[in-house]
């Protein structure tokens, strides 16, 4: 990004003084100050693979699975967030590479679900956390998926609820608009089984989707790209006809090869997607679950718990069965 940036710079300075006007927040383009995405070089993939050599799976694993540049999830886990997401922003800026974070810590995460019920102890909370996320990035060009399932998981929650929600997350995007301009943010939008186009069309305007890039389908779970694909133009039609705008979206295509069987929580008989690039029917395809990873104690997955590194499923994800 550096050299980049002081071409950047040294054409801006060369503009007339009447015409050097600031830049309004977002108005870098990542994919443009980078060269290609970044693998995280600690990825649950990765780490099993490096401890299981002599295993018959991790050739296959590592070929298919752990080479991918797939997004790397942040959350209370991840210790002082400033302090993490200043290094791996950092790394990957040094390898001239696009970082793809996720944040994870919403209060009342997973709320209706539970199966990844968590998150900060507050709002208050959560927005100290999202502001320190924010700035640990700060300039280096990113991309960040901000809260996996939060506007679809409303079923459950009281009006008021809703609206603490839709809060916490119009506050972050303050947060990466004011903080790290060169960070393209998109918020989730759930997936195409989980609630009509006009419904998440309101829910991410209400939420603050203006001040976003642009929003995120198919986190975690199998839906074809096709159908992310016609799911993400129908709440962009919705959008402006009710709103007058529409944004891009991204498409999580790490476990969709084989499509969905309606089972969302370690379903049997699925298939790596398409590998993260640009576009592909949406702005993006990206790995944003890392194959094998858990989904809960659910399905084939019965026993572990979410975010749990299964090779066994991720080896039987490489070929579909």
């Amino acid at each position: 990004m550096r050299r980049r940036l002081r071409a950047l710079t040294a054409a801006f300075l060369a503009l007339p003084l009447a015409l050097a006007v600031a830049p309004s927040a977002h108005a870098a383009d990542p994919t443009t100050l980078t060269n290609g995405f970044y693998a995280d070089p600690d990825s649950s993939a990765k780490k099993w693979v490096a401890a299981s050599p002599g295993d018959g799976r991790a050739p296959a694993i590592n070929a298919s699975i752990a080479g991918t540049p797939t997004a790397r999830w942040f959350g209370s886990w991840s210790g002082a967030i400033g302090t993490a997401t200043s290094a791996y922003a950092g790394a990957a800026d040094h390898a001239d590479k696009l970082p793809v974070l996720v944040a994870y810590n919403i209060y009342n995460r997973d709320y209706c679900g539970g199966h990844s019920a968590g998150g900060a102890a507050s709002p208050s909370a959560y927005a100290t956390w999202i502001t320190q996320f924010a700035g640990g990035i700060a300039n280096r060009p990113a991309v960040v998926i901000l809260e996996p399932d939060s506007l679809g998981d409303y079923g459950c929650m009281t009006p008021a609820q809703v609206a603490e929600r839709q809060g916490m997350l119009t506050g972050a995007l303050a947060q990466f608009n004011r903080q790290a301009p060169n960070t393209w943010v998109y918020l989730d939008a759930g997936n195409p089984a989980w609630a009509g186009p006009a419904t998440m069309a309101q829910r991410l305007h209400e939420a603050g989707l203006r001040q976003a890039h642009g929003f995120s389908l198919n986190i975690s779970n199998y839906f074809t790209t096709a159908e992310n694909t016609a799911y993400g133009n129908a709440v962009n039609s919705e959008l402006n006809a009710r709103y007058g705008y529409t944004k891009p979206f991204v498409v999580d295509t790490s476990r969709n090869g084989n499509g969905s069987n309606g089972q969302w929580c370690n379903p049997s008989g699925r298939r790596i997607g398409t590998p993260t690039r640009l576009g592909g029917g949406a702005e993006m395809l990206l790995w944003i679950k890392v194959p094998g990873e858990s989904d809960g104690n659910c399905g084939v997955g019965a026993g572990s718990s979410a975010g749990q590194f299964l090779p066994e499923a991720a080896y039987k994800m490489i070929y579909g069965y």
